[in-house]
């Protein structure tokens, strides 16, 4: 259908009403295990880069680290009732690697499997599908020792990773995703250095990307063999949407999402792609076989949307803004081989606590890319949300509407892809609690339950109660 338009009167603003999901769509949320487990020393864990980097004076706001988080590896148990009353269909948690296997390689620690066996059967237990990340960036510390995702070790130790979780779990995970948005792993961690491991070396961030591309295809035909049930694959990509000058937003595309896309999902490096870092590297990390070893059936692609830039060709005068799509550069570079030349342009308001413009034409448009793109690839938004100020009112409840809208707006722009044709499978909130948010620490809050990092009590939001209704109604509520 393209761009026809339904019967239903679209509003100009996104926020359109009555709308229903079709039977079967997924209402889920979802949350990382270093951003809520805590427990950062208990049962076998060791140090993941995250441990070093949140505990690197200077690194993350006010000193906070994920070493007690939301305490939920000790309150599981509640956060997964609060999921049930909540009405979700399914879970996205990640699985910490260093609980797994400690030192990266080798022994398996059966307290890390025993815990997250106990997860996805309380899950299970409770009606909630299991969606199973392997890696949402806290790879263990001793493999970033031995030279981290810039070399190709990482990607063999992450296949052998797989492998054991696959049997450990397989039987009962509804969907697995190998990885959770490798752009940040690869150019905030290892390029612009604002992410753990903190590196901005520029060549090894590409090295980096064709690596977790190589661990990823790895990972799924490792799950593939050792999974005894029926699960579906996936993996979650945090694309881009650039708008502005042709060759700027050219040039994002290549190295912000075409540099997962291609080779992920068509088995290419695009040639422009590697023309634009032939100054960087010659890409001779890559080797016979990979390409063929990356491109792997992938059931449903994960996609986390939060807002859009504006980028233009820059003319060596002006003041320049370094954007990430996360966060301001400290002094690297996100997007090698493109950083030198493209300006990212100050987005207009509204906008998050986050710094970040609220767009939701720009979730529409990026579902509308991708369908056309990759018309046979089902999707699934995995991430979508917003952080803002919160406040605990005087009768003990959060009236957070300016989330409220945010998220009536986005899932107006999701409900359009679907009359638009998209092969849209579900929507995941980001995020379940509110967490440990990377090198913002504690200071911003994106959850639909707020959480007491004093005492760890949980409050359900309003945005959390407005999604119980969509979830348990599947009807947009007003």
């Amino acid at each position: 259908m393209s761009d026809e338009v339904s019967p239903r009167t679209r509003s100009a603003d996104f926020r359109d009403s009555g709308l229903s999901f079709p039977s079967g769509f997924t209402f889920g949320s979802a949350t990382a295990a270093y951003q809520v487990e805590g427990a950062a020393d208990e049962d076998g864990r060791s140090p993941s880069i995250w441990d070093t980097f949140s505990h690197t004076p200077g690194k993350v706001w006010n000193g906070d680290t994920g070493d007690v988080a939301c305490d939920h590896y000790h309150r599981w148990e509640q956060d997964l009732d609060l999921m049930a009353d909540l009405g979700l269909n399914a879970y996205r948690f990640s699985i910490a690697w260093p609980r797994i296997m400690p030192a990266g390689t080798g022994a398996v620690n059966q307290a890390g499997i025993d815990f997250y066996s106990r997860l996805v059967d309380g899950l299970l237990a409770r009606g909630i599908r299991p969606v199973a990340t392997l890696y949402h960036w806290d790879l263990p510390q001793t493999l970033e020792d031995a030279g981290g995702w810039p070399v190709r070790a990482t990607a063999d130790a992450f296949e052998a990773y797989a492998g054991v979780l696959g049997a450990a779990l397989g039987d009962r995970v509804h969907t697995w995703t190998t990885l959770n948005e490798p752009w940040c792993t690869a150019f905030l961690g290892y390029g612009q250095g604002g992410h753990a491991p903190g590196r901005k070396e520029p060549a090894a961030a590409l090295a980096a990307a064709h690596h977790l591309n190589l661990a990823h295809g790895r990972a799924i035909q490792a799950l593939r063999t050792a999974s005894t049930g029926a699960p579906e694959y996936s993996v979650t990509l945090n694309l881009h949407v650039a708008r502005g000058d042709a060759e700027a937003v050219r040039r994002i595309d290549a190295v912000g999402n075409r540099v997962f896309t291609g080779p992920m999902l068509r088995g290419v490096y695009d040639d422009d792609l590697i023309s634009d870092t032939a100054a960087l590297t010659d890409w001779g990390f890559v080797q016979d076989g990979d390409l063929a070893q990356i491109h792997q059936r992938v059931d449903v692609l994960g996609v986390n949307y939060y807002s859009t830039n504006t980028v233009r060709m820059w003319d060596g005068l002006t003041h320049r803004q370094a954007g990430d799509g996360h966060k301001p550069a400290q002094g690297g570079t996100a997007w090698p081989g493109s950083d030198e030349v493209v300006e990212f342009v100050e987005q207009p308001g509204p906008h998050t606590a986050m710094g970040w413009n609220i767009a939701p034409d720009g979730l529409l448009e990026l579902l509308h890319g991708l369908r056309d793109a990759f018309p046979d690839q089902p999707l699934m938004i995995t991430e979508n949300g917003a952080a803002f100020d919160d406040v605990v009112a005087a009768d003990g409840a959060v009236h957070d509407t300016e989330r409220v809208d945010y998220l009536r707006r986005h899932l107006t722009a999701a409900h359009r892809a679907i009359e638009d044709g998209v092969d849209l499978r579900g929507y995941f909130v980001w995020s379940l609690l509110d967490n440990f948010e990377w090198g913002y620490g504690y200071a911003k809050r994106f959850g639909i339950v707020r959480v007491d990092f004093d005492d760890q009590r949980r409050i359900v939001k309003d945005s959390g109660a407005w999604y119980r209704s969509l979830a348990t109604t599947s009807v947009l509520p007003d």
